[in-house]
């Protein structure tokens, strides 16, 4: 692992793999940089591939307090310490640290998000307090349970889709993430998407929408296609919220061929 040092000092650790343009992959939530490990061959035979470990997790340092505004200046220190114009491809709650950090890095060439979280007409629900005994079973210390209750009853991952999950090898790894869950998911809650903040936004960006994910993804995708000036969408047929772990091909054929595009 190398390591970046943020701008409030905390060092950031990343795992730097292939040859060709740079490639910055920011995970999403309930993970590390293992997440992207089924997909990681392919990629980095045409990319440098620079995986982070958010902070909080893997050999990323951590501080007590916690803001979403730190996320992003972990991921502008990364692509910004990078010669020549970097991509960047942020998933699920990495999706808005790389879309907010998009207004500030000054060495980007291209953006790719897959299902970034925004709330918008459709709000969260969360009718059997799902947080909240997220939150009971990591005092009791029960990580893999909270996890779970994280991933089928916040995220809407169906069932056999968590079996995909739960057979990889990187799933202790994100057990070992689940401390960190509450925090994120209580800054999604918060984080509001404002529009006229990407008006002038020139970076060409491409959005990942799984066909079958929920109707909170599509419609924040639907919000983002909307407001993003220099943007397309792909629709990955069959898929929901983890495309790179269920169909990594058809998620690798978007991905590449978008970057590749001149």
């Amino acid at each position: 692992m190398e390591y970046i040092q943020s701008k409030d000092g905390i060092q950031i650790a990343f795992e730097k793999r292939g040859q060709g343009p740079p490639l910055v992959l920011i995970h999403g939530a309930a993970s590390d940089h293992s997440r992207w490990m089924p997909i990681l061959p392919k990629l980095e035979q045409q990319f440098t591939v620079y995986a982070i470990d958010r902070r909080g997790r893997g050999k990323s340092g951590d501080t007590q307090s916690y803001s979403i505004g730190c996320e992003c200046d972990d991921v502008i220190a990364i692509v910004d310490s990078i010669p020549g114009p970097v991509n960047l491809l942020g998933h699920s709650y990495g999706a808005i640290c790389s879309l907010e950090a998009s207004l500030k890095a000054k060495n980007l060439r291209k953006l790719i998000l897959y299902e970034p979280p925004i709330q918008t007409v459709i709000q969260k629900d969360d009718p059997n307090h799902a947080l909240d005994r997220v939150k009971e079973c990591l005092r009791e210390g029960h990580r893999e349970k909270a996890l779970l209750i994280f991933l089928k009853e916040i995220v809407g991952i169906p069932p056999h889709e968590i079996l995909v999950l739960r057979s990889l090898p990187n799933w202790p790894l994100r057990i070992a993430t689940a401390h960190t869950l509450p925090r994120e998911e209580e800054s999604v809650r918060s984080y509001v998407f404002q529009p006229e903040r990407f008006s002038n936004m020139e970076t060409p960006t491409l959005l990942l929408l799984g066909s079958d994910s929920p109707s909170f993804f599509k419609e924040a995708t639907k919000a983002l296609h909307e407001s993003l000036p220099n943007c397309k969408l792909r629709i990955l047929p069959g898929q929901q919220h983890a495309a790179m772990d269920t169909a990594p091909e058809i998620f690798l054929k978007e991905v590449i061929e978008f970057l590749m595009e001149k």
